[in-house]
């Protein structure tokens, strides 16, 4: 027994003596190498390793050491690059420019940390992007393609990049801009919203940590559109009045503000001179051209005028008729006369038991000699709230004789209008008139000057049995233009019928009837005087 226990204790002896002289090995640390860095920029930079061996102990974690000091360690900068053995690839980010760096390849097991063997790298010292801003192509009225190509980074990843423009110089991201991704390479932009007829200035732009740069500037012009108006016809051409048909066909991409017709004497009128407006938008319109010269040689174009400026159509040329014709009183009736302050001598006629004059009124002064103001600044007349005169179309030589003069009712209400023994009437003598030639319906026909000498075709109805020989004076409206000769007559009455307006009785080139209104005072009208 005791032979037995002794080989035991022999054989227990060898096993303990074996295992401490490395016959059974013991688990190690990973063993493992650092990759070389590449990729370098200012920022980032790529590295790794390889797990060569695990020795014998799961590796739960790798990845690399970095930082400005030899020999860094986990516990400082690192990434986590999974698990296991064999080679990994790192990202280093977050680097400074200009800076050294040491690098090493680390592995974690349960029986320690591994490091594998250092390299070391320089990061390059960033600046900011250097870029050209692409030529622009595909101009429209509102519309154009540019961009651009990063030429050089900076050593410092392109975050974002694009293009700006302006219609002033040196344009940044804080005017127009397009965002067209990031990196480096070309890029291209679509530049939207433009005006049409406007310069503009572009530059390409990238931005990097450091910040944001711009591409060479370059300028381009969009297409001007221009609306599509045209000058269709003419027509009713009479002594002083004629139509002009016209119509807008497009806007040509923006909105019309005003459209009109534009005359005079010479070719090519324009807005600067007579015009007239007729709304605004698109479609066909007529424009009424009044205080034309008898006998004259006139040309008219349309116009339409937008945000960007005012566009003109074909030219078209007319005559007016030739001069105005004597008034053409009624043969059979007797006439008698009154001579006014000036010593204008006019025709009188008894129509009932009233005596009215036969004409319009001409005088500039009033019966008490005194000077009736005379204005002929449309301006100046809109603004009037006292007694003026002026003549129709500021032409007294061709008007004189047959308009009379056209006065505001301001100059009614002095009560020395006309030559002394006689008064403007009021309302009720004219409907007094009216009522013995017949009513209203028929009495229009009556009372106007017969055929076209003065009226427009087809001058209904006139028959000037009366004698009171109505011509169309037209007058001058509020805003002092000339409207309606050849259309339409009117007379002031004294009749006031509230602070800013007056009774006034109108006669129609095209309708027998007479009619009645109330006026804004401004207006410039003819006045017939009945004897007191």
């Amino acid at each position: 027994m005791k032979k037995k226990a002794d080989y035991l204790a022999i054989v227990i002896f060898a096993v303990a003596f074996l295992t401490v002289n490395g016959c059974k090995k013991e688990p190690g640390i990973p063993v493992l190498t650092t990759e070389p860095v590449t990729e370098v920029t200012a920022n980032t930079a790529v590295s790794g390793g390889n797990v060569i061996s695990d020795e014998g102990a799961e590796v739960t974690a790798r990845g690399v050491c970095f930082g400005t000091a030899a020999n860094p360690m986990l516990t400082g900068l690192h990434t986590s690059d999974g698990s296991g053995p064999g080679a990994f690839v790192s990202l280093l980010s977050g680097l400074e420019a200009g800076e050294t760096y040491y690098v090493r390849a680390y592995a974690v097991s349960d029986n320690g940390t591994a490091y594998g063997n250092e390299v070391t790298f320089e990061t390059p010292q960033a600046s900011l992007p250097e870029l050209n801003t692409a030529e622009v192509t595909g101009i429209t009225h509102e519309a154009a393609v540019s961009g651009g190509t990063i030429l050089n980074d900076g050593g410092s990843p392109v975050t974002s990049r694009g293009i700006c423009w302006s219609p002033n110089s040196n344009p940044t991201v804080s005017d127009n801009t397009t965002s067209d991704g990031a990196g480096p390479g070309t890029f291209a932009s679509s530049i939207t919203g433009l005006t049409h007829g406007t310069t503009y200035h572009v530059r390409a732009w990238a931005t990097n940590s450091l910040g944001t740069s711009y591409g060479n500037e370059i300028t381009f012009t969009t297409l001007q559109v221009f609306p599509v108006i045209t000058t269709d016809d003419v027509f009713n051409v009479g002594q002083t009045e004629a139509v002009i048909r016209s119509s807008v066909d497009a806007n040509g991409g923006s909105v019309i503000l005003s459209r009109g017709v534009c005359w005079g004497t010479e070719s090519g009128p324009s807005i600067d001179g007579w015009h007239n407006e007729n709304g605004s938008g698109e479609g066909s319109f007529d424009s009424f051209l009044t205080g034309l010269l008898p006998g004259t040689d006139y040309f008219a174009r349309a116009y339409a005028t937008t945000e960007t400026g005012t566009t003109y159509g074909n030219e078209l040329a007319f005559k007016t008729a030739d001069g105005l014709s004597p008034i053409n009183f009624n043969p059979g009736i007797e006439y008698g006369s009154v001579t006014d302050v000036e010593g204008n001598v006019y025709k009188t006629v008894i129509i009932g038991d009233q005596t009215w004059m036969a004409e319009n009124l001409k005088t500039t002064k009033y019966n008490d000699g005194g000077p009736i103001p005379f204005v002929d600044n449309p301006q100046d007349w809109t603004a009037l709230s006292t007694p003026a005169h002026a003549w129709y179309a500021d032409s007294p030589a061709v008007y004189k004789d047959i308009c009379g003069a056209m006065y505001n009712w301001y100059t009614i209400s002095t009560g020395k209008l006309c030559p002394t023994g006689w008064h403007v009437p009021a309302y009720s003598e004219y409907t007094d008139l009216i009522d013995f030639l017949d009513g209203a319906t028929n009495t229009g026909g009556k009372m106007k000057e017969a055929g076209t000498s003065h009226w427009e075709v087809p001058n209904a109805g006139a028959t000037n049995e009366s004698g009171w020989t109505g011509l169309p004076s037209g007058r001058i409206n509020e805003i002092g233009s000339t409207m309606s000769y050849g259309w339409a007559g009117y007379w002031w009455t004294s009749t006031e019928t509230d602070p800013d307006r007056a009774n006034n009785i109108m006669l129609y080139y095209d309708f027998v009837f007479v009619d009645d209104n109330n006026y804004d005072k401004r207006n410039g009208m003819a006045v017939r005087c009945v004897k007191d």
